[in-house]
This record gives structure tokens, sequence and C-alpha cells, in this order.
């Protein structure tokens, strides 16, 4: 339990890395060279994806187990944390309401799911330590 704030406090990093990364990526194809907004948002998330999984390995966690036992659970790990941003987002949008400050509402619940349940799958089943 000890360990706990440090690594709290690297994972905010990491995220706050990532998303920089990640959205740089996004305003470089989106705005600077012009590529279809879809197509620049799915690459500034698979550039995060990949940052992500170096950061949460090297820096966060600090796993010695291999890329290639880690690498799959991390993937799913994204995949099942997204599911629940999802349905967060669904749930909370239909008790909060249409309002553009509701929507807003539901969608920080639904990113905190996905931040929180990624943090939990991380440190219990990803990049757990012997």
């Amino acid at each position: 339990m000890a360990e706990l704030p440090g690594l709290l406090a690297r994972f905010g990093l990491a995220g706050l890395a990532n998303t920089v990364v990640g959205f740089a990526v996004i305003a470089a194809l989106d705005a600077g060279l012009g590529v279809e907004k879809h197509l620049a948002n799915a690459a500034g998330y698979a550039v995060g994806i990949g940052l992500g999984f170096v950061l949460n390995r090297g820096f966060v966690f600090r796993s010695e187990a291999g890329a290639r036992a880690t690498a799959p659970k991390y993937l799913a790990a994204i995949a099942i944390a997204f599911c629940l941003n999802q349905l967060v987002l669904t749930g909370a949008g239909a008790v909060l309401g249409p309002e553009r400050a509701m929507r807003l509402a539901a969608q920080l619940l639904a990113m905190a799911s996905y931040t929180a349940l990624q943090f939990v799958l991380f440190r219990a089943w990803v990049f757990r330590k012997p």
C-alpha cells in the first residue's frame, strides 16, 4: 500500500503525456495536413495506445515481464475499459439527460470509469508482479 501514491502519480503523468502526444498527432494530421478527421483521430489513438504501453510497462508499473506476455493483455484491458466507458456513457446519458452540460458530465463519468478500470486491470493483471 505504501507504493500506491507513487504508482498513481506515475500513472497520472503517463496519462498526461499520452494525452498530449495523442492530441498532437491528431492535430498535426487533421489541422496541419488535412487528413480526414476520423483517420487523424484513429492515428492519434493508435500512437497513444503504443506510447501508453511503453510508459505503463516501463515507467508506471516497472514490469520486468516481456512485451510478448504483456502486450496482448494490455490490448485486452484497453478494450475492456473502453466497453465500460461506453456503458457508463450510455447509462449516464440516459440518467442525466440531453442538455449540453449533462452530456459533458456523462463524458467525464465515462472517462473516469475508463481510467479507473485501466489502472485496476494494469496493476492486477497486465503488469502484476509475481
